[in-house]
């Protein structure tokens, strides 16, 4: 059994408290951390017991590219990193870290490695596999495509839960390729985490793992689901070449849950705090550290329990606002580099290219499904820096003191208002972009999806960047409403979109995304902290735990310490819905016609190559 959360049996007066002179009364107040590890930095956010954030700080992470396509990270850098955002949010905020309750975790869906035999960082990188403590393949590293090639061959039911195909962006291929080029030996004495898990072992030194990464990210089938008895696989990690992790009861995986491992749903309390991590975090032993998440799913938690007024059609009028079953309507999008979308069901939904459905990862018993867009942050980046007046837009922008987003999007106000169109959507109605220059995630899961323009002029000035900007919104929007629809068809019902990230304050774009898609969309309190908040809300829900480790709901928590949000509807403009409804159909014929003449083209060349071959083998 694990030791009990910290809680002082005589508190001393924080520097948080409001002290009556009269009667020297303190009212003592509680708070608890949500770390957030990004692809680029580590956040540390510190809220009261009523949801208010009143900490914030944050360091950026490093990131190794040994070659193209390889990207890796240290947990020691990581953990430094946490360690001084922690220390700094505390001490900026004049908070007594003695009023620290509860730590929750969220990261990257990232590999993290070390040794069974010491608990130390293994290298990643090849061919030594020695000379650094860059023991993390980050989530977004492309080195196991032969092996994710060889993974999905297999056919296996599993595959049933990740979309019907494991993407390369998951950490079992990455696991194989470490098999593959590491030396035997080293390689026998790994031990694997996913980064959050790996964080809460740092914290506790306790092996448990959480369903969410290891369901979303591991090939975990919980028991009972489908049949399936231990969790982990034997037969398809045997077929696969991963027969060695099979060995004593998957022990290097987490083992096995209730034999020798344990796994835990979001917030359920790991242990607490140990000496050593207590002490460079600055903070006392003892405190509740609960199960980590991935951090899309952390944004779930962040948002889709905020208090916003929704009409009739948004919510059930068979149960209460704030009851969880809402939620089943409620779709969260974290919009960042790239965006994910996480919605939740009472029972399985298999939707063809979304990943999914994951049971038990945030809430025991219910099922997650998570799709997702490759670039929409980088998509925009890209598109701005790639055209000739993107120098000129940046330097005006600069010198209106605001960023080019803000800029660009009043350019196009504008130009609107000189053409004296109805809308900004105006603008773009024979502009067509397709946006999938990263690949596609969700809904065709196909990476060798590209991009295409129809409508390109020999417009080199700043109203041309400003109609490639319009139309890359347009795409994000468009592409939202594909996934939607996808996951409404297969037995989802989404209703709404909840979002979070720097995105939300881009008003064109995010009045596009409810038009589009003809649902509100809404806005968080805490637009760049969403994901460190619902982070944190796992750690209250750690402190909550009783002598037998049971917690308060984590839906009664949201609801208690989630914040009010403002809505964006849906244009009230009968034709821009119409004009969008257009543009969405040419939208889907340009995502199709490109399959359509990617094949086309391939049949063509395979009878080609097949000819050159014979030909050859006559010479």
């Amino acid at each position: 059994m694990n030791s009990m959360p910290y809680r002082p049996p005589l508190r001393q007066p924080s520097r948080q408290s409001s002290i009556d002179p009269y009667n020297d009364f303190t009212v003592q107040v509680d708070h608890y951390i949500g770390i957030d590890v990004g692809t680029g930095s580590a956040r540390a956010c510190i809220i009261n017991d009523r949801g208010d954030i009143v900490g914030l700080a944050s360091e950026n992470i490093g990131l190794w590219q040994p070659q193209q396509t390889f990207y890796e990270q240290s947990t020691n850098d990581i953990w430094s990193c946490i360690c001084l955002s922690v220390q700094r949010a505390l001490n900026q905020h004049n908070i007594d870290p003695t009023t620290i309750r509860g730590i929750g975790f969220d990261a990257t869906c990232s590999l993290a490695v070390f040794s069974q035999d010491t608990d130390e960082p293994v290298s990643v990188t090849g061919p030594k596999f020695n000379t650094n403590d860059h023991n993390v393949i980050l989530w977004l590293d492309h080195r196991p495509i032969k092996e994710t090639e060889k993974i999905n061959a297999t056919g296996h039911n599993l595959l049933r839960y990740v979309g019907g195909k494991m993407s390369i962006e998951m950490e079992i291929p990455k696991v194989l390729w470490l098999k593959n080029h590491m030396p035997p030996e080293q390689f026998a004495r790994c031990k694997f985490y996913d980064l959050a898990d790996a964080l809460t072992h740092i914290a506790t030194g306790s092996e448990a793992r959480s369903y969410c990464s290891t369901v979303c990210k591991q090939g975990y089938v919980p028991v009972g689901v489908d049949g399936s008895v231990k969790g982990w696989q034997e037969d398809f990690l045997t077929e696969i070449g991963l027969e060695d992790l099979c060995e004593d009861n998957f022990k290097r995986m987490g083992g096995v849950d209730g034999v020798n491992g344990r796994w835990l749903s979001a917030g359920e309390l790991v242990g607490t705090l140990n000496e050593k991590a207590a002490h460079q975090l600055g903070l006392p032993p003892g405190i509740a550290v609960g199960s980590g998440v991935i951090d899309c799913y952390a944004g779930w938690v962040g948002t889709v329990g905020a208090k916003v007024r929704l009409g009739g059609n948004e919510l059930s009028s068979d149960v209460p606002k704030n009851d969880m079953t809402q939620a089943f309507t409620r779709l969260a999008a974290v919009a960042g580099t790239s965006t994910c979308h996480v919605g939740m069901s009472a029972d399985p939904v298999f939707v063809p290219g979304v990943w999914g459905p994951y049971n038990n990862v945030l809430i025991p018993g219910m099922w997650m499904a998570e799709g997702g867009q490759s670039a929409t942050g980088e998509l925009l980046k890209y598109v701005l820096e790639t055209h000739p007046a993107f120098q000129e837009a940046m330097s005006v922008a600069e010198s209106y003191n605001t960023n080019i987003y803000d800029y660009l999007n009043e350019h196009l106000r504008e130009l609107a208002e000189k053409a004296n169109a109805p809308s900004v959507s105006w603008l773009g109605r024979h502009f067509f972009f397709y946006g999938d220059l990263f690949g596609n995630r969700s809904p065709i899961a196909d990476p060798k999806m590209t991009g295409s323009v129809i409508g390109l002029t020999s417009d080199k000035s700043m109203d041309g960047l400003a109609l490639y900007y319009y139309g890359t919104m347009e795409f994000i929007a468009l592409q939202t409403h594909q996934i939607v629809e996808t996951m409404n068809n297969a037995g989802h019902n989404i209703k709404s979109i909840f979002m979070s990230g720097s995105q939300c304050q881009n008003d064109i774009l995010m009045k596009l995304m409810a038009s589009a898609c003809n649902m509100p969309v809404l806005i968080p309190r805490y637009v760049h902290a969403a994901v460190c908040h619902g982070a944190a809300m796992l750690g209250a829900k750690a402190a909550s735990a009783d002598k037998e480790g049971n917690t308060e709901p984590l839906w009664d928590i949201m609801d208690r310490m989630s914040k009010p949000g403002k809505a964006v509807q849906p244009t009230k403009n009968q034709y821009e819905m119409e004009l969008l409804a257009v543009k969405y159909k040419v939208f889907l014929e340009q995502c199709n016609s490109q399959k359509r003449y990617r094949d086309t083209v391939d049949e063509v060349i395979s009878k080609w190559i097949k000819n050159e071959g014979n030909e050859g083998e006559k010479e």
